[in-house]
């Protein structure tokens, strides 16, 4: 039997002893290194530095022609994931020697018969914590239920990975609770940003953002109810995809409130490249996931459109600049003003996103996410014996001293939400009004959170993530910039706070503070057209890299 005491040393030590046959000696990081994100690669061949700086649809192409091994490609990887961890703290579960048993596997097939077993033949891929992959552990950030929630099965993704050829090499830290935009927990301790390690990488996929970030996964699964993919992916320079409820495999996962469909997460990827966001839904969903997952959507992936088939020769984009709960601070402000100047010289039809309704779509989907006011969170953290971290602390005082909302209760709440998700559709196509096409905007530009990376522990305002989920529309992140903090330096100054929210995060405004960290964006679409988004998001990048100043 093993004592709640001993469950967070026991789960640290075992993931140690597994990392310590892949490491040949720790890598020494000065105490004062603020900027972690190069240690990993310190001890990497000029070869294996290459590997872990491409893509995904790179490696599979590189592993494909025979360039590189499946088993020379997890070396490298491996090699960065073992030493981003001694540095981020980034990962969970650990199944390496399984991993390479796979690769070796998968080398003597493309060898033998000339082919590769599927589209990501040879890919490390990593797995947020949650998702099952059978024979590990699946805590989710819970002390209370390490050891005792061991998957009896894969995930349906993780299924759809395996037959596609990736290779599933380690798992990476959640949040307790996963409903944070932080990652800390008390199992295996708190995630830190490489850019900056006073910054949090941000959750509940932080595990991921870091390991990516660090180079040590080209791939990674994240989910996503509020934020969990795009925050750590803009935290973390990284691209990541939150697409429409019902689109990909969402089965196999292990949190609380399960069976809980007011609001419902989405599975996605966290990536390196725009690119590698398109193969990651095209493999999920040429498996025809529907087949096996009846809560979701007959919607076979078309490539075609993804890459660019039927969008307008100019697209309209209209821009959100502030939600009018929290203004962000200027490196994302600057970022968005970029993007307006290089869209219109570039002739694209951009307008100013009017927001609606902002601070109330927050407090309604803070009521769907506490229906039962917190009670099974509540519940499991005592059963752990455990005590809740800051962030938790932060979410579940939005349902504190209340009771569970009631069946009628519920109901009510549902048909607010659907009067919301009318309300911003009918927003949405009065655009038509203000744009010179006379159609209605393609698309959002619109910021990811209101700073950059913030201190651990403070995140205070989820409006520019949770607002999509509450309207089911698809949002990818990508990577602008990295913030440099310099003395020489102008900023404009913040507006007058408008609420002790918005006072609280301007205060928080020092540009030594996010020194170092990314700054990235997101763009939203429509519901359901995820490869629309993917192409438009590829058109953005474009005019950016042609246009910009």
């Amino acid at each position: 039997m093993i004592e709640i005491q001993d469950v967070a040393a026991r789960k640290r030590k075992e993931r140690e002893a597994k990392l310590s046959a892949y490491r040949k000696g720790r890598i020494y990081v000065p105490r004062d290194a603020i900027d972690l994100s190069q240690y990993p690669l310190s001890k990497l061949t000029e070869t294996e530095r290459i590997i872990v700086h491409c893509d995904a649809t790179a490696i599979v192409d590189l592993i494909r022609k025979r360039v590189y091994t499946a088993q020379e490609v997890l070396r490298a990887f491996v090699k960065v994931a073992v030493a981003a961890q001694d540095v981020t703290n980034c990962l969970s579960e650990v199944l390496l020697d399984e991993a390479f048993h796979q690769a070796s596997k998968l080398d003597q097939y493309l060898e033998n018969t000339g082919n590769v077993i599927g589209p990501l033949h040879g890919l490390p891929v990593s797995i947020k914590d949650h998702i099952k992959i059978k024979g590990l552990d699946t805590s989710s950030g819970y002390l209370g239920w390490a050891y005792k929630t061991v998957a009896d099965s894969d995930a349906l993704l993780v299924e759809i990975l395996r037959n596609a050829g990736a290779i599933l090499y380690v798992k990476t830290q959640t949040p307790q609770t996963l409903l944070s935009l932080e990652t800390d927990n008390n199992v295996f301790g708190k995630t830190i940003n490489p850019f900056n390690r006073n910054l949090t990488p941000g959750g509940s996929s932080g595990g991921e953002g870091a390991l990516i970030a660090c180079h040590g996964s080209p791939m990674g699964v994240g989910t996503d109810i509020g934020g969990s993919i795009r925050i750590p992916a803009a935290h973390c320079g990284l691209y990541g995809l939150k697409g429409s409820v019902a689109r990909l495999p969402h089965s196999g996962l292990l949190g609380s409130h399960d069976g809980m469909d007011a609001i419902v997460g989405c599975v996605g990827p966290l990536t390196r490249s725009a690119r590698d966001l398109e193969l990651f839904c095209r493999v999920m969903l040429d498996a025809e996931p529907w087949l096996s997952e009846p809560a979701l959507l007959e919607m076979p992936w078309k490539r075609g459109v993804a890459n660019g088939e039927g969008l307008p020769d100019k697209l309209a984009i209209a821009i959100l600049f502030d939600d009018g709960v929290v203004t962000p601070h200027p490196p994302i402000t600057q970022a968005l003003n970029k993007y307006k100047h290089a869209l219109a010289r570039a002739g694209h039809d951009v307008i100013e996103w009017q927001a609606v309704d902002h601070q109330n779509g927050w407090d309604l989907i803070a009521k769907l996410y506490l229906l039962d006011g917190g009670a099974e969170y509540y519940e499991t953290i005592r059963a752990g014996g455990e005590s809740e971290v800051p962030q938790t602390e932060w979410i579940l005082k939005h349902a504190q001293g209340r009771d569970p909302y009631t069946p009628a209760d519920i109901f009510k709440l549902n048909l607010e939400r659907e009067a919301f998700r009318s309300k911003a559709l009918a927003h949405w196509n009065a655009t038509q009004q203000r744009t010179v096409s006379g159609r209605p905007v393609d698309a959002i530009l619109c910021p990811v959170a209101p700073t950059l990376a913030p201190p651990h522990n403070t995140t205070s305002w989820w409006g520019y993530t949770s607002h999509w989920n509450l309207l089911d529309l698809p949002g990818a992140v990508f990577p602008v910039d990295r913030f440099t903090a310099t003395a020489s330096a102008t900023y404009p100054p913040l507006p007058h706070s408008r609420n002790d929210l918005e006072n609280f995060i301007h205060s928080q405004w020092n540009p030594t503070t996010y020194d170092n960290t990314p700054i990235c964006l997101q763009l939203v679409g429509r519901r359901h057209n995820e490869e629309k988004l993917l192409a438009m998001l590829n058109v953005l990048e474009k005019v950016f890299k042609e246009n910009a100043l």
